[in-house]
């Protein structure tokens, strides 16, 4: 097997220092390969080393400056430290330079709602939801996009995919009753909420939002 793919096996596994070794490997035997670089900084990234890391993904961009993979991980290492519009810039330059992956758009659009732009950020968030139909979280925060632009009810679409795709996603259910009770459906909000309820017992925002619509009933 690859080094890189025996290394990235190793990952996925939780196992830090044999993947570590693999992609050490890797470099050693290909010293030009900026994908090794880039699976070493992600280990070392997954392991807490955010500046070694930031190396490697560095001399993956000097090896190819067209190393899509490592301008998303830079960007993910900046919106980890709140940097959110240095991070804005990475995501949109691994774009640029052709990475057509869920996970891109999804994080671009999770930093320009973190620099308050969410009109920006749905189109990214369609996409990746669009590459990825699967994935709850980025079902939920499309949901919420939308919701925040006064979108109801494409957003509680969204809400409802994410809790068929995640029948705990608390928060989802917590949306999709807020979004019942803008349309004002009280019953169908105080289901929702006790839905989340079930879930997490502490879940104050659920609860809260029940007892204001228990008052008004």
């Amino acid at each position: 097997m690859d080094k890189n793919q025996l290394g990235v096996q190793y990952m996925q596994e939780g196992n830090w220092e044999e993947a570590a070794k693999a992609f050490n490997e890797a470099i050693e035997e290909t010293p030009t390969d900026p994908i090794a670089y880039i699976n070493f900084g992600n280990v070392l990234s997954a392991v807490g080393d955010d500046d070694k890391a930031l190396k490697f993904y560095q001399k993956a961009i000097e090896i190819d400056e067209n190393a899509a993979s490592a301008y998303y991980s830079i960007g993910n290492l900046l919106f980890s430290k709140a940097h959110y519009n240095e991070a804005k810039n990475m995501f949109e330059l691994a774009m640029k330079k052709g990475l057509e992956s869920s996970d891109n758009f999804f994080m671009l659009g999770l930093a320009l709602i973190s620099l308050d732009q969410g009109r920006f950020a749905l189109p990214y968030l369609q996409r990746s939801v669009e590459l990825n139909e699967s994935d709850a979280e980025a079902r939920f925060q499309y949901g919420l996009c939308l919701a925040q632009l006064e979108l109801i009810d494409e957003a509680m679409v969204q809400f409802e995919k994410c809790i068929e795709l995640d029948p705990e996603h608390t928060d989802a259910y917590y949306n999709f009753g807020v979004s019942y009770a803008f349309k004002d459906n009280a019953g169908k909000a105080i289901e929702m909420f006790n839905m989340a309820l079930e879930i997490q017992p502490d879940h104050h925002l659920a609860g809260h939002a029940k007892k204001l619509i228990g008052k008004n009933q």
